[in-house]
This record gives structure tokens, C-alpha cells and sequence, in this order.
């Protein structure tokens, strides 16, 4: 078992504080050569800051870390890669204009005559052709010239693993020197079918020697593929062992320190702000090209999309969205989700078809990239709170901070308070404050995008357990999400975007997780 052998890397009591906040206390990790080492956790329980520590990011405070049986302290992330220790963010970083090859060596291009800073073309294409040979199931699948911006998103986090194996070194003969890999929410973008993929990927690496740090929230993605996991929780180790012989419900409690109540508590129909259809009610076909007809005791129609079809996806697709519900859309990465939503709010373009809206307080969007579009990380929680044209011009900022400490309230956002940088906030937290400018300007329909991607169980539950609430006070919703767990508690109503065309929705008493995967990818 990969647990029983001597740990490649062996971390010990490390401590780490931020002024009069421990965010380390002690914790502990071993992870063996050639094996797949799962670090699970809530929001704020640790695990950046002790991966930031690994890749020489941050110093700790205290503790001892040993790598290969020798003493290891990084004083930056140079010395990191230089030890073979190398990082995959969560966060794109492929620059789309450049090709595959100039991606994978970008930063470390070697030179033709040193002090000259001339780039040796040729080498530095031996060094991408050798990378990417470690992660292309085959020779044509990942061509070294193409832009990387014309890759599918599943190929483009191959290159990017491919980038990091290389700034870790490659042997002449295409062997790795780089011992560690941590990825770091590698499948939080990714669908089904893609995931499956990039770990075949991942797991070629292991038996070819490499050991892999999987920093996630998908407790599906470490019973299937890790060998060993630890969970932190308030910076110390809260649970490890083997996956595959620990429920999930047990993982859960450790993460938690309490059992998580997953249970849905659906609003009877015919109640206010109760879902239009009754459980296991088909939705009666409506004519072609029309939106599907309302079911009886359904709420008023707030946004009326007939046809409609963006400048590459969706090609089209129709609904009604009424006041009071959540109408999930189900579909494989790249099936055009995020472009309807952005079509729908008038961010993108229409090809054609028609949007009627008929919502006096207007469309609010939530966007599944916070860090490039939803946030301004960079300021504060007040800043962003209130980042909008309906915002007052002349408020005194004493107003606006009091105005977005009452949100941090009612949202429970973990948080110093309203001058906080959001960039300093968890996951979670960092997605609340978007949903508490929604809050705010009291849109009547919230176009949702993967709000739960990127934040940990306890988050998660917290936001969807937000949305219902929303429905139930009569805001229309739609809900666009990869997990198909997430679709089927959560919504009243989903329809699935298939190949660009949007299906009429059912209610979701009579999908399963499994029925919408097979409806998405026939």
C-alpha cells in the first residue's frame, strides 16, 4: 500500500500564523513516492497555506519538512521547483495566444549563448515535445504549435500539468526529475467524461514515479483515484487513511466535525413560492420552437427565451422561467451552459431568437469565473458589495461599509469585516460576497453559474441552502452546475444542453445523477 512505504515527503508539527490568526497548528502530512496523496478540508481549514509552505510560497512559523529522507525549507518557489516540487493552480495561467510549446516553456526557455538572452528555439521545442509526451495520449493530440487558446479546456490543463513537469526538469531522456506534483483543484472546470481523462493522465504519472498532492472538494474524485488522504480542519489533521475504505459520511465528519444534514426539505406544490410541478409530473411538450408549456398551479412567467442562440453556443434553446423556482441546466463542459447564461443577461451577443423578460427589478448574473469577473479581488468586501451602476454615487463610505457589514451578517461571511480584501477570503467566503451583491441590488431572476465550484462541503451546502431560500421568497432562478447531485436536490425543474440545443425541462423528482449523465452525453 502506498501509505506503508518511507514517506517522500514528511511534514511535521508545522505552525503557521497571520498576525493573531493560526491558520497552522501543528499539522502533520506524509505522502509515499509514486502514489496519489488526497488533502481535503473545509474553507479556512489549511490547506493553501500549507501547500503555499511546500511550494516555498510562505515560511512556516515552525515544524520540520523533509523531502527524499534530506531536510527541506524553500525559501521561494525557484527553490521549490529546483527540489522537484511543482504546482498546477486552480486558476488558468496559459497565456491563449501563444502556442503549446511556448506555454510549456514559458519562464524557462533555455538560451542559445548564455548572458546574450537569445532563445535556443530548438531546444526549448525538445523540452516541450518531451513534457508533453509525458501527458498527450497520443503524438497528435496536444500539436506543439497549436494556440493554446483553441484547446479544449480538458487539453489545456494537460499543457498546463506539462508546463509544471518541465519547470520541475525533464531528463534527456524524458524522464522526470520533478519527485512532487500538487494540483490544486485540478477537476473543478472539468466535466465527467474530461475528469476521467486528466486522471489517466495522472495516474501514468504515478506509476512512472511521480507522487501527486490532489488539493480538491470532490470526495468522488479521491475514493476513485487516491491512495491515501488527510483532512485538515482549523489547521490540524483532522482524519487520513485510505479512501476507498472510509465513507464518505465519515470524511464529511472529519472535515466538519459534525455530521453534514443533506436532506432536501421540498416546498409543497401549490404553496407559495412553491416549486410549479408536482413531484413526478412530466412537463407537457410544448409546440416546436416554443418554450415548455407551463404545468398547472405555475408561477408567472419572468423570462421568456424562445429559439435562442448565441454566436457559437447554444445553438438553441427555449424556456420559461417562472417566479418562484430553480430550473437547473444539466450539460457536458463545453455544451454552451456559460454562454446561454451570458446570452440571457445581454453580455453576449444573440445570433438569434428572442429573450423576453418580464421582471421589474431586472437579471442579476452570478459568474463561475469570481477571481477574472465576478470579483475585484483586490478590494475590499464593502467595494465589491456595492460595485454597481445602481449604486448610490454620493453615499458616504461610513454607509457603504455599514451597508456590507450587514450582508457579512445575514450571509455568515468569514471575515475581518467590510474593509477586508476579498482576495484575502476562502473560496466560499469570496463567493458569498457576489451572491450578497445579488442580494443587494434585489434582482428578480439570478442566472447562477457553478457557485459551488472551488469551495468545500460545508460552503456548499450553505449556498444552495441560500438559493432555495431565495426561490421560496419568489426570486426566479436558474442554476447552472457540473454536479449532478447538486441539480437534483436543489432544483425544481432540469433540462439538459446537449450538443448546443437546450431539451425541455423535467421536473427533478424524476432525473438521477445518473439519468442526466446519460441524457448529456447520448
Amino acid at each position: 500500500m502506498a501509505g506503508a512505504r518511507a514517506p517522500l515527503l514528511e511534514v511535521t508539527g508545522l505552525a503557521k500564523a497571520f498576525g493573531p490568526t493560526a491558520v497552522l497548528r501543528g499539522a502533520s502530512l506524509r505522502i509515499a513516492p509514486a502514489s496519489v496523496h488526497a488533502l481535503l478540508g473545509a474553507n479556512g481549514a489549511g490547506k493553501s497555506t500549507l501547500t503555499r509552505i511546500l511550494l516555498g510560497m510562505e515560511r512556516a512559523d515552525a515544524g520540520a519538512m523533509r523531502l527524499g529522507g534530506a531536510r527541506y525549507a524553500p525559501a521561494s518557489a525557484e527553490d521549490a521547483r529546483r527540489a522537484g516540487v511543482v504546482l498546477v493552480p486552480q486558476e488558468r495561467t496559459l497565456c491563449p495566444h501563444l502556442t503549446v510549446a511556448d506555454n510549456v516553456t514559458l519562464g524557462i526557455e533555455p538560451a542559445a549563448r548564455a548572458g546574450l538572452g537569445i532563445r535556443d528555439r530548438e531546444r526549448a521545442r525538445a523540452v516541450a515535445r518531451r513534457a508533453i509526451a509525458l501527458v498527450a495520449e497520443g503524438p497528435d493530440r496536444l500539436p506543439l504549435d497549436a494556440p493554446a487558446g483553441e484547446l479544449g479546456v480538458a487539453d489545456r490543463q494537460l499543457v498546463e500539468i506539462a508546463r509544471a513537469l518541465a519547470q520541475g526538469g525533464l531528463r534527456e531522456d524524458g524522464r522526470l526529475a520533478a519527485r512532487l506534483l500538487v494540483l490544486d483543484e485540478p477537476t473543478s472546470s472539468l466535466g465527467h467524461d474530461d475528469a476521467a481523462r486528466l486522471f489517466d493522465r495522472v495516474r501514468t504519472l504515478r506509476d512512472a514515479g511521480l507522487a501527486v498532492l490532489l488539493v480538491t472538494h470532490f470526495l468522488a474524485d479521491v475514493r476513485a483515484h487516491a491512495d491515501r488522504y488527510t483532512v485538515l480542519r482549523d489547521g490540524r489533521v483532522a482524519g487520513e487513511g485510505d479512501p476507498r475504505e472510509t465513507e464518505p459520511a465519515q470524511i464529511v465528519r472529519e472535515m466538519l466535525g459534525r455530521a453534514l444534514e443533506v436532506a432536501r426539505a421540498r416546498r409543497a406544490p401549490g404553496a407559495p413560492g412553491a416549486p410549479p410541478d408536482a413531484p413526478g409530473a412530466p412537463d407537457a411538450p410544448g409546440a416546436p420552437g416554443a418554450p415548455d408549456a407551463a404545468p398547472p398551479g405555475g408561477g408567472e412567467v419572468v423570462l421568456d427565451a424562445r429559439d435562442v442562440a448565441g454566436v457559437k453556443r447554444p445553438q438553441r434553446a427555449s424556456l420559461a422561467l417562472r417566479r418562484g423556482e430553480i430550473l437547473g441546466i444539466a450539460g457536458l463542459v463545453g455544451s454552451g451552459r456559460t454562454e446561454l447564461l451570458r446570452v440571457l443577461a445581454g453580455l453576449d451577443p444573440k445570433r438569434g431568437g428572442t429573450v423576453t423578460l418580464r421582471a421589474r427589478r431586472g437579471v442579476g448574473l452570478l459568474s463561475e469565473d469570481r477571481g477574472g469577473e465576478g470579483l475585484m479581488l483586490g478590494r475590499s468586501i464593502a467595494e465589491n458589495v456595492w460595485l454597481s451602476p445602481r449604486a448610490p454615487r454620493l453615499a458616504a463610505p461610513r454607509s457603504l461599509r455599514a451597508g456590507a457589514a450587514r450582508w457579512i451578517d445575514e450571509l455568515a461571511i468569514r471575515a475581518a469585516g467590510p474593509d477586508q480584501r476579498v482576495g484575502e477570503l476562502s473560496g466560499g467566503n469570496q463567493q458569498k460576497v457576489q451572491i450578497a451583491r445579488l442580494l443587494r441590488e434585489d434582482f428578480d431572476v439570478l442566472l447562477v453559474d457553478e457557485p459551488t465550484r472551488g469551495i468545500d462541503v460545508a460552503s456548499k451546502a450553505q449556498v444552495l441552502s441560500l438559493l432555495r431560500e431565495l426561490a421560496a421568497s419568489g426570486k426566479a432562478i436558474v442554476l447552472v452546475s457540473s454536479q449532478l447531485d447538486e441539480l437534483v436536490t436543489t432544483c425544481d425543474r432540469i433540462a439538459v444542453l446537449r450538443r448546443g440545443v437546450l431539451e425541455p425541462p423535467r421536473p427533478a423528482s424524476s432525473w438521477t445523477e445518473a439519468s442526466l449523465l446519460l441524457e448529456a452525453s447520448s
